[in-house]
C-alpha cells in the first residue's frame, strides 16, 4: 500500500540483497534478476492504473509511481525494483515543456533549434523544488516495498537527454542534435554541463530519498560513433559517478552502486569498464564472453537478454536463459534484457524468464 508519505529515516530492513551483493562483486547463492521497463504497459493492471491520466501527472503522483513500481514485484520474483518515472523530467526541471504523445511518445513543445535558446533554460536547478516528487516516490515506495528487494533509482546522461531536448522527440538519425557536436562544440559541452550538474544532484537526492542504487541511461550511444562518445558522452559519465560518490561520502549518505548502460556502445566498453561504475549494462547485440573479455574481472555485467527473445515459446525462454548464464557465468552478474519490455508482450513469459534466470543459475551453482 502507498499511503503514508513518511520520512526518509526507519526504512524496513532489507531481506534480500542479492542484486546489491552481485553489484558490488561479492558471491550469491543465485543470480539476480530485474528487466527494464517492469513497470510496464504489457501488464494489464499498469494500463488499469495509468489510463485516468497523464503521463507525467501520473511520474508527478507519489502514490501511483509507487503504486506502478511495486506491480511487477506482486506478479515475479524479481530481486530488485527501479522507481517509475522518466529521464525527461529532467529536461522538464530545466524549463521546457514534453508531453506524451499517444502512439508517439514524448515530444518537446519548444525544442532548442539555436545556441541562443540555451539561455531560456534555468541555469541553476533546486532538484528538491523541481524533483521532489520523484523524491517523495522514492521514499514512499521503500517503505511500502517492506524490505523485498532493493529499490533502483536512475536518470537518463546528459547526451541522450540532449538528443531529445534538441531533436524534440525520438529519432532514427539524431541529425539536428548531432550537428550541434559538429558544429556548436562549445555549446553543446555547456548544455552537457549544465545537465550533467542537474544529474549530480538528483541522483544525490534519490539516495537521500532512500535509492538503493542507480542507473545511468547513456540511451543513444549508439547515435554516436567511438571519437564523439569520447567527447560529448564519456567524460560526463565519469564525472556523474565520481561527483555522486563523493558527495554521498559528503553528506555522509549511503555509497550505493552505480550502474552504466550506454546502448548500442560496444566501442566504448573498455572505457566504460573504467568509468567509475559497479555494474557496466550491456544491450543484447554484443556475445557475453567479448564483453567479459573487454570489461575484465572487476566489474558487474548486466543484461543481455534479445527483449523479442519473450515472444518464443516458455521452453524456448528457459534454453536462451541457461545459454546466457553459461556465457556469463553465475557470478559478477546480473541477469536483465539487452533493453526495455515492449509493451505487447506477455506477462507469463516474464515470468518464466525471472524464474529460469533463478533455477539455472541455482542448478549451475550447485555444479
Amino acid at each position: 500500500t502507498c499511503s503514508l508519505l513518511r520520512s526518509p529515516k526507519g526504512f524496513p530492513k532489507l531481506k534480500n540483497d542479492t542484486f546489491l551483493r552481485a553489484a558490488r562483486g561479492e558471491d550469491t547463492e543465485y543470480t539476480p534478476v530485474w528487466c527494464m521497463r517492469q513497470a510496464g504497459r504489457y501488464l494489464p493492471e499498469f494500463r488499469e492504473t495509468r489510463a485516468s491520466q497523464d503521463f507525467f501527472a501520473t511520474c508527478q503522483t507519489p502514490k501511483l509511481c509507487c503504486e506502478l513500481t511495486l506491480q511487477p514485484l506482486r506478479r515475479f520474483p524479481l530481486d530488485a525494483a527501479i522507481i517509475f518515472s522518466d529521464i525527461l523530467v529532467v529536461p522538464q526541471a530545466l524549463g521546457m515543456e514534453v508531453v506524451m504523445v499517444p502512439g508517439k511518445g514524448p515530444m518537446f513543445t519548444e525544442p532548442l533549434k539555436e545556441v541562443e535558446d540555451l539561455l531560456k533554460l534555468r541555469q541553476k536547478v533546486d532538484v528538491t523544488a523541481e524533483l521532489g516528487y520523484v523524491f517523495q516516490a522514492i521514499t514512499l515506495t521503500r517503505h511500502s516495498l517492506e524490505g523485498k528487494v532493493p529499490l533502483i533509482g536512475f536518470s537518463g546522461a546528459p547526451w541522450t537527454l540532449m538528443s531529445y531536448m534538441i531533436e524534440g522527440g525520438g529519432s532514427t538519425t539524431m541529425a539536428k542534435a548531432k550537428s550541434w557536436l559538429y558544429r556548436h562544440p562549445e555549446a553543446s559541452h555547456r548544455l552537457l554541463r549544465l545537465l550533467a550538474d542537474v544529474i549530480i544532484d538528483y541522483l544525490v537526492g534519490q539516495v537521500a530519498a532512500g535509492a538503493q542504487a542507480l542507473q545511468l541511461f547513456e540511451s543513444h550511444a549508439g547515435h554516436l560513433g567511438p571519437e564523439l562518445f569520447q567527447d560529448f558522452a564519456l567524460p560526463y559519465i565519469r564525472d556523474i559517478a565520481q561527483t555522486v560518490k563523493s558527495k554521498l561520502k559528503e553528506e555522509a549518505l549511503p555509497l550505493v552502486p552505480m550502474i552504466i548502460f550506454a546502448k548500442d556502445a560496444h566501442y566504448a566498453l573498455r572505457d566504460l569498464a573504467h568509468a567509475g561504475y559497479e555494474v557496466v549494462g550491456l544491450d543484447w547485440t554484443i556475445w557475453p564472453q567479448e564483453a567479459r573479455a573487454q570489461i575484465g574481472k572487476d566489474v558487474t555485467l548486466q543484461g543481455n537478454l534479445d527483449p523479442c527473445a519473450l515472444y518464443a515459446p516458455k521452453e524456448k525462454i528457459g534454453e536462451l536463459v541457461k545459454k546466457m548464464l553459461e556465457s556469463f557465468g553465475t557470478q559478477r552478474y546480473i541477469a536483465n534484457l539487452g533493453h526495455g519490455l515492449y509493451p505487447d508482450m506477455n506477462p507469463e513469459h516474464v515470468g518464466a524468464f525471472v524464474e529460469a534466470v533463478h533455477a539455472h543459475s541455482r542448478h549451475i551453482n550447485k555444479h
